[in-house]
């Protein structure tokens, strides 16, 4: 494994964007994204994607690829990436790896689990079958099929819960039964400079509150309307991207604009400390950063690296 990169990781808000951005500036690199939902064309300013004149400004790849209506997963966005990394490769060009999902960088380094391709049939039922149930609802069934997986899922991950329900119906078996056995890795620890951004605990959560108002500002309540005229299903991952649910409440009457606002805020808040959680116990080789420190630090690792190999970013 001879492939080089720089992985930036870090909880929402914490400024991963805005350092990938300076450091594909600095040395020519391409601006990758491992954001789950900053891969949806529908949703720029909500999941802040970066602005139009930012992908202009240097080479940016995977953002906004794909449609709000498709279940994009992490075995789909290691097919797109490896594809890329060969491009990549061919053009002598250094992917700078920036997002929040974890499960996205931890399956490039280490692989994936095997689990079998669900036909599209199979999927589409299990879909109908639970478009309007409670996610607990689900769960409580899934409970009865795959006790083990149910087990280690929260009731409120409808996405991850209709996954284990997909691949029983299409195997019979367990999901935890294909997890033994992993795909090949796209990424080895000792070529990749690895970065994750650690604000503290109270400056995260008010730059988190301070986003969302910003988006707010900058029309992401026009882009969830935009987006529930569609009739998507709800259990797909866009129509559950942080804040969308409680928009779109009150685009139906149900909630205030600044009751939306605050809940939506809070589930951030929540998903950031997981985001922390797995990367304190997932992502073992990053270097945690605090963002005041980390554009000084990953320059001084970048002139290292290329110091040691001839210019282009290696494990130095």
């Amino acid at each position: 494994m001879t492939r080089r990169a720089i992985l930036i990781a870090g909880p929402t808000a914490s400024g991963k964007s805005a350092l990938a951005l300076a450091v594909a500036r600095r040395i020519g690199g391409a601006v990758v994204n491992a954001d789950s939902m900053q891969v949806y064309r529908d949703l720029r300013v909500l999941t802040a994607r970066p602005t139009p004149e930012e992908e202009r400004s240097v080479r940016h790849e995977l953002f906004g690829h794909v449609d709000a209506c498709v279940n994009y997963s992490v075995g789909l966005w290691l097919q797109d990436f490896r594809r890329l990394l060969e491009t990549l490769d061919e053009a002598g060009v250094t992917p700078i790896v920036a997002g929040g999902t974890g499960m996205y960088f931890k399956a490039a380094l280490y692989g994936l689990s095997d689990i079998p391709q669900v036909p599209a049939p199979i999927r589409e039922k299990i879909r109908a079958e639970a478009r309007g149930r409670a996610p607990a609802d689900l769960h409580a069934r899934l409970a009865e099929r795959d006790p083990e997986t149910a087990a280690k899922l929260r009731p409120s991950d409808p996405q991850r819960i209709l996954r284990a329900l997909e691949v029983f119906e299409a195997t019979g078996k367990p999901l935890a039964s294909f997890q033994g056995a992993r795909m090949a890795s796209l990424l080895a620890e000792s070529e990749c400079r690895a970065f994750f951004l650690a604000p503290p605990r109270e400056e995260l959560y008010a730059r988190i509150d301070a986003r969302f108002d910003d988006m707010l500002r900058k029309g992401a309540l026009e882009e969830v309307e935009a987006l529930g005229a569609r009739v998507l299903d709800p259990a797909l991952p866009a129509m559950r991207a942080h804040g969308a649910p409680h928009l779109l409440r009150f685009l139906r009457g149900e909630l205030s604009l600044e009751e939306a606002a605050t809940r939506g805020k809070l589930d951030t808040r929540h998903y950031a400390k997981r985001q922390l959680t797995f990367a304190r116990h997932q992502l073992p080789s990053f270097r945690w950063i605090a963002p005041g420190e980390a554009q000084a630090a990953v320059e001084a690792a970048v002139e290292a690296a290329v110091e040691a190999a001839a210019g282009f970013v290696a494990h130095g």
